[in-house]
């Protein structure tokens, strides 16, 4: 039930006193980006001698690892508390912090379903040469209860990845380019997420019209993803410059037209394979809209939010509704088209396909 919760709304505040506020066992999902305790040092700066914008806020600073742990225990309590007995959180974080989270959460009750490897296709160099790039982040899925009936959208993460069972590998981009939100020029947020990441987690893990709550909501990623996918979202912020750019943010998305979902393209070449699911995660298509089965054919489908296609009844991936339409074995790539408003033509969707796979991402300002 959501009676008694402010849904859809930046609650303002820290989130321990914002947690306590609200009802027990009434939110679905739990989505955290917590502090990393990154405790940077020293300067970090390209071979140019440029400097490199790192993570030094003074909400990522604590004096030591125990200050970090008890803090980390306080927001996983609090989150449990208001976790559904069926509910789920997920939380990210890289080496500095996700093996201490994952052992608390563990301490704690949760029980961990998967850890998902975010393997970012554009990561920031290692400018200084001294050890590996730093290339993914670690998510942790976790439970409330051990055995408890929780969701998991199995069939929609296999469509969005043309009827393969997801891995726990997945391969997106750093938020750049336009998605990033930046004032006078710096990035607004050190560790802003990307769209991709935050749609796939919800729609894996949650059904319309649940309830999402980010106690670390920063500019809002979390909110705009719910929105798209037709979720209720609470989100708990106490940096005042991320609450005003986040209600703006969240401000000028329409509801009834998921058109308008700005997720930065990107150098994907390490892809293994692209999945048409990833259209949609990159704001290429959306769902409701349509595709034509040929360049003049009247015989339209339409897009769902799991990257389904349906018409006349049928439904599956691009490449089993066109063979079933043409009654011969389809590349749904190719014979699938859509419709481009500036120059009001159709194209292939591989078309699409290909812009992704050959774009090249400047990382240099990430």
């Amino acid at each position: 039930m959501s009676e008694g919760l402010p849904l859809d709304r930046i609650l303002e505040g820290d989130c321990l006193d914002v947690l306590s506020g609200l009802p027990a066992e009434s939110v679905d999902l739990v989505f955290a980006d917590p502090p990393y305790n990154l405790q940077l040092r020293n300067e970090l700066r390209r071979p140019d001698h440029s400097l490199v914008d790192g993570v030094n806020a003074h909400w990522d600073r604590f004096t030591s690892f125990a200050e970090y742990d008890a803090f980390t225990r306080e927001w996983l309590s609090a989150c449990r508390r208001v976790l559904k007995p069926t509910g789920t959180l997920w939380v990210i974080g890289s080496y500095h912090n996700i093996y201490r989270v994952g052992a608390i959460l563990q301490d704690l009750g949760f029980w961990i379903l998967n850890d998902i490897v975010w393997i970012k296709s554009n990561p920031m160099p290692n400018f200084r040469g001294v050890r590996f790039t730093n290339a993914h982040e670690t998510l942790i899925w976790a439970q409330k209860e051990q055995g408890a009936k929780y969701t998991f959208n199995h069939q929609t993460m296999k469509a969005i990845n043309e009827d393969l069972q997801m891995r726990s590998d997945w391969y997106l981009p750093l938020c750049a380019g336009r998605e990033r939100l930046r004032s006078n020029g710096v990035k607004l947020h050190p560790t802003q997420k990307p769209a991709s990441l935050l749609y796939r987690i919800i729609n894996a893990s949650t059904n319309p019209g649940d309830v999402v709550l980010d106690p670390f909501f920063g500019t809002g990623t979390t909110g705009e993803a719910a929105i798209r996918l037709g979720r209720h979202w609470i989100g708990i912020e106490k940096e005042e410059g991320y609450i005003v750019a986040a209600r703006e943010r969240l401000a000028s998305i329409n509801p009834e037209a998921l058109g308008n979902f700005p997720i930065k393209e990107a150098d994907v070449r390490q892809r293994i394979r692209l999945p048409f699911g990833a259209l949609l995660e990159y704001g290429y298509l959306h769902p409701g809209d349509s595709l034509y089965l040929g360049a003049d054919s009247t015989l339209q489908a339409v897009i769902s939010a799991d990257g389904k296609l349906t018409i006349d009844g049928i439904t599956g991936s691009i490449h089993s509704v066109a063979t079933r339409l043409l009654k011969r074995q389809a590349n749904g790539w190719m014979d699938w088209f859509y419709f481009d408003p500036q120059d009001n033509r159709r194209y292939p969707i591989d078309r699409l396909r290909q812009q992704i796979l050959s774009t090249q991402e400047n990382t240099s300002d990430d």
